[in-house]
């Protein structure tokens, strides 16, 4: 049996203004350090042996990751669409910071951004999950109903609010 994958599903585009500028400045502090990584490499590689060498192995592999996130970022960015202006009504769109409660009577804030700049810890939600999916285009007091893996769960939308722009 191989090894083949079918492609993933292509993600949206979208993303904020903030968003980008972040991932633009990721993108050169990898520059940096590769460039740092490389010549530790280089020292590395001339201490002799490389099979059995750990601060060569170690590097290639670091370098490796590098590189494929250069990769990523350097294809990603071109074709990223930045939105810079939100609409200013009671309507669910991209940008938007959504409060809701759930089944169990728990209120949860969102923000709904592209897929480069998810953030559990600061509960930023791709515009692709299934939640997100769902809230699109919905006002405060709509009842939600979304399926997250095999759970179906409702959601009243409690308030909606757009953030200024960049």
């Amino acid at each position: 049996m191989g090894r083949w994958r079918p492609p993933a599903p292509s993600s949206s585009p979208y993303i904020t203004s903030a968003g980008f500028l972040k991932l633009q400045k990721e993108l050169v502090d990898l520059w940096v350090r590769r460039r740092d990584v490389v010549t530790a490499l280089s020292a590395a590689a001339a201490e002799g042996d490389r099979s059995e060498n750990a601060e060569y192995i170690y590097r290639k592999k670091e370098l490796g990751g590098l590189d494929r996130r250069i990769r990523y970022l350097q294809k990603r960015l071109p074709v990223l669409k930045v939105i810079r202006e939100f609409p200013d009504n009671e309507a669910i769109f991209f940008g938007a910071s959504v409060e809701v409660r759930d089944d169990s009577g728990e209120t949860h804030t969102y923000r709904i951004v592209g897929p480069d700049e998810t953030d559990a810890r600061t509960a930023a939600i791709s515009i692709d999950s299934p939640l997100a999916r769902a809230l699109l285009k919905k006002r405060v007091n709509d009842e939600v109903r979304f399926e997250a893996g095999e759970k179906v769960t409702t959601v009243v939308v409690l308030s909606v609010r757009y953030e200024k722009s960049l």
